[in-house]
């Protein structure tokens, strides 16, 4: 059994990507008196859960959602830190008086700590000479300790609860700014030592003790106060692991996978630690069916405690093994990928945090393809078992799956062919897919992969966030179905019956091969209603200038495949024409659209051909910058071309194409006169 076992049960460790800021709290904080500024000085805004005591200083996200942790969230004002109200005065303009540790635990309304201070002789000590910092549980705090352990705590006040308050207690004053994220400050009790966490989102915790009153400084120190009472710890997740009976089933998987000892050793793990209980739940065979699996867990990345006080909505993290795994909460709930499963939770020890689930967290790599998809892939799950194409994807096959969305189907599309072409022979994960790279799928057709700035696309279709890999492959995301070709972009034209009057332009201009042979183009297409204002001398006048023919189409080509899907949103999409000049592309409410000064739609989706793509557009594009030098060809143009101004400049002539330009189209060699080739031979060989 190998270490992706106890992954495959168990996001073992978070990785934390980034520097926790170790004031994030200060500045929350800070953020709350702004929003709280017309209610007078010093007032501090926070949001209280509806039906709680529990209240924050709230980041941007939850502020404006209005709840935390799934829950209303109401506004309640309150003095910042260290101020208080002045009767018959606006906020809160007076600063509260210092006194020692003891007299501020009674400006604080901490009185059950303050009364324990008395009962076990501590007093005089928070009251004498030293820098103290103090964790003091709240009087809620006090009351939700289970009663037993309370009980033991009165009964024997000169030295356990003492000793307990000691490990409350740090010889020296730490105010939240001091406090960094995973740092250990030693108690005086022992030299134990307390765990602290400090979160982006401005949560403070000591061993998962949330900071509810921080920095009420003192004479001899500063208090903080906690929304629990808190243990001292010297076991670690290990030594849990080995003395806790309803976890013997997990322990004995993490010690066959020679994961026990990482687990043992100083750090700062958080472990969802699945129950005996929910080791019974797996499929017969699952155990053994991941034993060959040879995946390590992680041991260079960062990992963290977290807290459940720490979670105030949903939040992606990354596994040690390299999955991602939601945690989130729901009320007082702690939830794994939305799913309610922590039966308890925040057990501190001393190199990280358990929280006990009743179920097995698996990740990505543990899982079948098949398994992978959910429920937005449904109609192409379902429609894959329909037609019997499921057999072909056995465990111990490797393939990768390209599943449209349920939106991508109608009526007429529920096909086993089309259906094959979203099942590839081979597992390809995202990052091994390239612009130009041949994909062949279960029914023996190629597809093309095209990558761009801002997506990566499949013939037509392109992907959605959400790619995963399986143990037996991937899956991918598709937005549409995918269609791959199988016409030339000439027989695709022909095929229409709208584009007469361009086919019979190009064959004149000698440039209907483009559409004929292969390679990678992009062509605007207009319809013959492009040319309606046109009379038959029109065109006759168009045909008989070959060079300006020959421009004006090549302007429609780009020797580059860009389809709807590839287009970067919310800017312009610059394409080079065959003739030279750019076409300026943009996407406006999911379609195409090309800037010719007004905005010309493509009105239908990409008609994918075996050697480019169709895009059909309504008008003759013409490259603004481009002057025409004969009356009689500017009114013609004029006709056709009424979005820009043309400019006239009399004289001018369209300039013939380059040899260089011939030289990457074998067929346009035939364009050129036989002197002009036997001229450029003779130089070559000269040079």
């Amino acid at each position: 059994m190998d270490q992706l076992l106890v992954v495959t049960f168990v996001a073992v460790v978070l990785c934390f990507v980034g520097n926790v800021d170790s004031s994030a709290y200060d500045k929350i904080v800070s953020h709350s008196r702004i929003r709280a500024k017309k209610e007078g000085p010093n007032v501090c805004a926070l949001q209280q859960v509806q039906g709680t005591k529990k209240k924050y200083f709230s980041t941007c996200r939850n502020w404006y959602k209005k709840s935390i942790c799934g829950k209303q969230a109401l506004i309640v004002y309150e003095c910042c830190p260290g101020y208080m109200k002045l009767e018959g005065m606006r906020g809160c303009p007076a600063v509260a008086p210092i006194d020692h540790v003891y007299g501020t635990l009674g400006v604080l309304k901490a009185t059950t700590t303050q009364t324990y201070s008395d009962m076990s002789k501590l007093r005089a000590e928070i009251e004498g000479e030293g820098s103290f910092t103090l964790f003091a549980p709240s009087n809620d705090a006090w009351e939700e300790l289970d009663p037993t352990l309370r009980s033991g705590l009165e009964s024997n006040v000169n030295i356990e609860l003492k000793n307990s308050l000691h490990y409350h207690m740090v010889n020296h004053r730490l105010m939240t700014k001091d406090m960094k994220n995973d740092m250990t400050v030693t108690s005086m009790y022992n030299n134990l030592g307390i765990y602290i966490n400090h979160y982006p989102n401005g949560v403070l915790t000591v061993n998962c003790a949330r900071l509810i009153h921080a920095n009420q400084v003192a004479t001899n120190g500063v208090v903080h106060v906690i929304d629990r009472v808190i243990s001292s710890v010297g076991n670690t997740i290990r030594d849990f692991l080995e003395n806790t009976d309803d976890l013997s089933s997990f322990a004995d998987a993490a010690l066959a996978a020679e994961v026990m000892d990482k687990l043992g050793k100083p750090g700062h793990y958080t472990l969802f630690a699945p129950t005996n209980s929910a080791f019974d739940k797996l499929k017969p065979g699952f155990m053994e069916s991941i034993t060959e699996n040879q995946e390590k867990v992680a041991s260079d990345k960062r990992i963290w405690t977290l807290c459940a006080e720490a979670i105030m909505a949903g939040t992606v993290y990354e596994t040690a093994e390299g999955s991602t795994i939601e945690i989130g909460c729901d009320g007082d709930s702690l939830t794994v990928n939305g799913i309610k499963m922590v039966l308890k939770k925040d057990i501190v020890t001393s190199n990280g945090v358990v929280h006990l689930i009743d179920r097995v967290i698996m990740p990505d790599s543990a899982k079948e393809v098949w398994e992978l998809m959910d429920d937005s892939q449904s109609t192409f799950s379902d429609l894959v078992s329909e037609m019997g194409l499921s057999a072909s994807l056995g465990s111990k096959t490797e393939y990768t799956l390209l599943a449209p969305l349920n939106a991508a189907f109608t009526d007429e599309t529920l096909l086993k062919l089309i259906l094959e072409n979203h099942m590839l022979k081979t597992k390809i994960t995202l990052n091994e897919l390239y612009s130009g790279q041949m994909l062949e799928t279960l029914s023996g057709k190629m597809l093309r992969v095209f990558i761009y700035r801002t997506a990566v696309c499949i013939e037509n279709a392109c992907m959605v966030r959400g790619s995963k890999e399986g143990s037996n492959g991937a899956l991918h995301l598709m937005r549409s179905l995918i269609q791959p070709a199988d016409k030339t972009m000439f027989e695709l034209l022909v095929d229409d019956g709208r584009f007469k009057v361009f086919l019979s332009l190009m064959e004149t201009a000698g440039l209907d091969e483009l559409l004929k042979q292969k390679g990678s183009y992009t062509v605007f297409a207009p319809t013959d209603d492009a040319f309606e204002a046109l009379t038959k001398k029109d065109i006759a006048l168009l045909k008989g200038d070959l060079n300006a023919l020959r421009t004006i189409l090549l302007y429609h080509f780009s020797d580059w495949i860009l389809i709807n899907g590839g287009l970067e949103r919310g800017v312009t999409n610059l394409l080079t024409s065959l003739q030279g000049n750019n076409l300026q592309v943009k996407s406006v409410r999911q379609s195409m659209c090309l800037l010719i000064y007004v905005l010309e739609t493509v009105p239908e989706g990409d008609r994918m051909a075996t050697n480019g793509v169709v895009h059909v557009v309504k008008n003759v594009l013409y490259p603004a910058e481009l002057p025409v030098g004969r009356q009689d060809l500017l009114a013609v143009l004029t006709k056709l071309i009424k979005y820009i101004q043309i400019k006239f400049v009399s004289g001018y002539s369209y300039v013939e194409i380059p040899l260089s330009f011939f030289s990457k189209y074998d067929f346009l060699l035939t364009l050129i006169d036989p002197p002009i080739l036997e001229r450029s031979a003779s130089y070559n060989k000269a040079f």
